[in-house]
């Protein structure tokens, strides 16, 4: 939970906190599409490690709408090169969450001088055979809420998503 842009507290409940003027989005994550991924015989790095897929903040820019504007957080996950185009083509499916990649290659590109240090979550090594991709984060609000300061933004924590009972696969689903 944040306060005026600064993070107040962490906790697993928020029913006592909601007021019927706030208003909520849910945001997809780039975790539902790594088991398509692997499905598809694309290895998953943080996955096979069981750590959190590191998250950067990068150069890139939110479309602005009002005071709210700010970096995009991405997500990186080493891929074979040989695999980028398969990688695409899978992710292609989840248009809700996340999608395509938002960058394939140079982290400099956009921003990250140190693939080593993520902002959030673990870092996970590059082999020489395999490129650094990266897709769109839900961690993104957290980023622009340090720009905007709301009065309250309650969010989930990089790692620990909201769950539904929708389908992974078709209708396009969180």
């Amino acid at each position: 939970m944040y306060r005026r842009g600064e993070l107040a507290e962490q906790r697993g409940e928020i029913s006592d906190l909601w007021r019927d003027d706030l208003v909520a989005f849910l945001l997809g994550c780039s975790l539902t599409f790594e088991h398509a991924l692997i499905e598809a015989g694309v290895g998953v790095r943080n996955v096979e490690l069981g750590t959190l897929v590191p998250m950067f903040i990068s150069n890139l820019l939110c479309r602005p709408a009002g005071r709210f504007h700010g970096p995009i957080v991405v997500t990186m996950r080493p891929i074979p090169k040989a695999q980028l185009q398969l990688v695409g083509e899978v992710c292609a499916r989840y248009p809700h969450a996340h999608g395509t990649p938002l960058h394939i290659g140079s982290p400099e590109a956009i921003g990250i001088a140190d693939l080593g240090r993520p902002d959030y979550g673990d870092p996970v090594a590059i082999h020489p055979d395999e490129v650094p991709v990266f897709w769109a984060c839900g961690v993104t609000p957290q980023a622009v809420v340090l720009e905007a300061r709301p009065e309250l933004m309650i969010t989930h924590e990089p790692g620990i998503m909201f769950l539904t009972n929708l389908p992974r696969d078709g209708g396009g689903g969180l």
